[in-house]
């Protein structure tokens, strides 16, 4: 059976190594998943590490079309990141990447797995700002209010 097309967006994180290469080529990793299709990318934004300890982190959202269902897109992701070196010692430890998947299609679901859309995106300004990027309708000016005290700048070597 051949399912319709869904629209994600995926949450892209590094603190550890090179970040910015790191967010840069998981742009390219996931324009080349199984049933997946890269529709847009936000710009890349430096951020202190929110609820966490460590450097300071490369983030960007990803618009992605995939036949793939949410949780083999979960799947997918974690492959990605455990590809990257992914290490997950304690909660909110520093990472070579991490993926997040913020929304898929209009689904609501919550498991002990995944939950959908991702509870925290209205809460952090690394998923606020890239998301806006691509949905600017989706971020309200009292969304953007919320996570003022969030340091975030744009990055010069923003992927158009």
């Amino acid at each position: 059976m051949v399912r319709d097309p869904v629209t994600a967006y995926v949450a892209l994180g590094a603190n550890l190594g090179d970040a910015l290469q790191t967010v840069r080529q998981t742009f390219d990793a996931l324009s080349r998943l199984p049933a997946c299709q890269l529709k847009g990318r936000s710009r890349l934004y430096r951020t202190a590490p929110h609820e966490a300890h460590g450097p300071e982190f490369v983030n960007a959202v990803a618009q992605i079309e995939t036949r793939l269902t949410a949780p083999d897109l979960l799947d997918a992701l974690q492959v990605l990141e455990n590809q990257a070196g992914r290490e997950r010692p304690y909660p909110n430890a520093p990472r070579t990447l991490d993926l997040d998947l913020l929304m898929y299609g209009q689904a609501r679901m919550q498991s002990p797995r995944l939950t959908l859309p991702h509870p925290r995106w209205r809460e952090r300004a690394f998923v606020l700002y890239p998301l806006a990027d691509l949905q600017p309708d989706w971020v309200s000016a009292n969304d953007l209010a919320c996570v003022a005290g969030q340091t975030i700048d744009v990055l010069p070597e923003t992927i158009p």
